[in-house]
């Protein structure tokens, strides 16, 4: 790594400031995808493409959907590097953090075609099924639990080849009935498979490069060992953080490979919009390098920052993100269905607001509410550790 001057730290101890910098970041990103799902509960009648179309995107809605851009890039990275971390926790090493990634990751996967897809479609038995993050999460688990066998450095290559050169394969797709076209649905091509004259599967997020980013997380892990120098690992995140953005610059700049090109329009800021128009399913390499550039700078930042009240609570909702995830998307279906037939349809056949102010009201009002629910869990947690399931939340 190239050298840093050495920076002082705050006086909080190594151990706690690492871990709840971990924890911290999970929490923030956790309050950006609650926007994103407010926004898709209740400004529905506003649809968002991918990438966005900027000339009729409203400025505020564009930066609403950046923010949530960073989400699951974070999620992936995060679990990798925590699988490391429960790896060392348990003495096994990559044993361990392997049989656990099996375990949660079949776990994932099935929850995501359960209880989250209900959460979102509200169909027993369902017509539709979407696999989305937790899926690409779990499937994303279930590789590493293989590739964490490698050795470090061919672990890092395999992921950087995933992230960076998964965009050669755009133009790579696979019509209905051929051999290769559900595989390929999967790891790279999003798009619809059909299982039958009543149930059909949208594969939201392709796989491939979900794989290279949970690789490099693990790859990371080692820094955040109790062992490891603090100093040194915050030269990491600043190089690798500022490395990453200005990468995206520099290629965005080019304007040749790593997503869809961007134009010059006739202002300043939809230009500016086009500039940071990212392509999200599946991630593009400019995609990964903005999101995870920011993750790992804000990371580093939390990690510096006294353990203020602030930090204190983005970790409580990042301590125990499943449990999150699935309260949130069943209240926010209850909300909306309790407002539907209450008020009935104000936005064409959808309920919603007049304007996005309204969404960031309700999502601090939402944060708010959920908070203590997600506070006694993560204490429940922390408290009885004797019941190996809680784990999995």
């Amino acid at each position: 790594m190239p050298s840093a001057p050495t920076l002082p730290l705050p006086p909080a101890s190594p151990v706690s400031a690492r871990l709840q910098s971990i924890d911290a970041l999970r929490g923030l990103v956790i309050l950006f995808m609650l926007l994103d799902h407010v926004r898709e509960t209740f400004f529905l009648h506003y649809q968002v493409g991918d990438p966005m179309a900027v000339a009729t995107t409203s400025p505020e809605l564009f930066a609403s959907r950046l923010l949530a851009h960073v989400c699951a890039p974070v999620f992936v990275f995060l679990t990798g590097l925590s699988a490391c971390l429960y790896g060392a926790r348990q003495g096994g090493g990559r044993a361990s953090a392997s049989v656990f990634l099996l375990q949660r990751g079949l776990f994932l996967v099935v929850l995501e075609l359960t209880l989250v897809n209900f959460a979102w479609t509200f169909q027993w038995p369902p017509k539709v099924v979407y696999l989305q993050v937790i899926w690409v999460i779990g499937l994303s688990m279930l590789a590493l639990a293989g590739l964490l066998w490698l050795p470090r450095k061919a672990l890092i290559a395999l992921g950087v080849v995933l992230v960076a050169g998964h965009n050669l394969l755009d133009g790579l797709h696979f019509p209905v009935g051929h051999a290769l076209h559900i595989p390929w649905a999967v790891l790279h091509d999003r798009g619809w498979i059909e299982l039958g004259e009543s149930l059909r599967l949208r594969t939201s997020y392709p796989l491939l490069p979900w794989i290279g980013v949970i690789a490099l997380g693990y790859a990371a892990g080692p820094w955040f060992l109790a062992s490891a120098d603090a100093h040194g690992r915050q030269r990491r995140l600043l190089v690798w953080g500022a490395g990453l953005l200005a990468g995206f610059a520099v290629v965005r700049a080019w304007n040749v490979y790593g997503d869809r090109p961007w134009v010059h329009a006739e202002t300043a800021l939809v230009t500016a919009m086009s500039f940071f128009n990212v392509t999200k399913y599946p991630p593009s390499l400019l995609f990964i390098a903005l999101t995870l550039g920011i993750g790992l700078l804000v990371l580093r930042a939390f990690e510096r920052l006294p353990a203020g009240t602030g930090l204190r609570v983005l970790a409580v909702f990042g301590a125990a993100p499943m449990f999150f995830y699935l309260l949130h998307l069943y209240v926010l279906k209850a909300l909306y269905l309790g407002a539907l037939a209450s008020w009935g349809p104000n936005q064409g056949r959808y309920f919603g607001f007049d304007a996005m102010w309204g969404i960031w009201l309700c999502t601090v009002v939402l944060a708010a509410a959920l908070y203590p629910a997600v506070k006694a869990f993560g204490a429940f947690k922390a408290r009885r550790r004797d019941i190996a399931w809680l784990k999995y939340l």
